[in-house]
């Protein structure tokens, strides 16, 4: 059983920052997986940064996603901030336990960037 716990979100000035942050926790033998989400009402959900994968164009030289394996929290350190970066912004983590994968995906939080 793995729980996610996402901070973070909020309203800010196109141009400022914010910080999000995934925690996971419960009962499982690693996580072979984390990443960063978005989705915009009307649109498809898009890769913001994931373990796997580079930073999404539209966040280079903006956004730096970083995990501190101890705590097995991951962040999204996002710089100025544009408009269009408006969005949910959810979390996904993939854990092997006892019983195989756990795909569980965070509550979501809400990133608004006001100009």
């Amino acid at each position: 059983q793995v729980q996610l716990v996402e901070s973070g979100g909020g309203t800010v000035l196109a141009g400022g920052s914010l910080r999000l942050s995934c925690a996971a926790s419960g009962t499982f033998q690693k996580i072979a997986f984390m990443g960063w989400y978005r989705q915009v009402p009307g649109h498809q959900r898009e890769a913001v940064a994931t373990t796997t994968t580079d930073i999404a164009d539209f966040g280079k030289g903006r956004f730096t996603m970083y995990r501190d394996i101890p705590s097995n929290t991951l962040y999204l350190q996002m710089d100025n901030l544009k408009t269009e970066d408006t969005a949910v912004y959810t979390c996904n983590v993939v854990a092997l336990g006892t019983e195989g994968l756990s795909n569980v995906w965070g509550q979501g939080t809400q990133v608004t960037v006001s100009s």
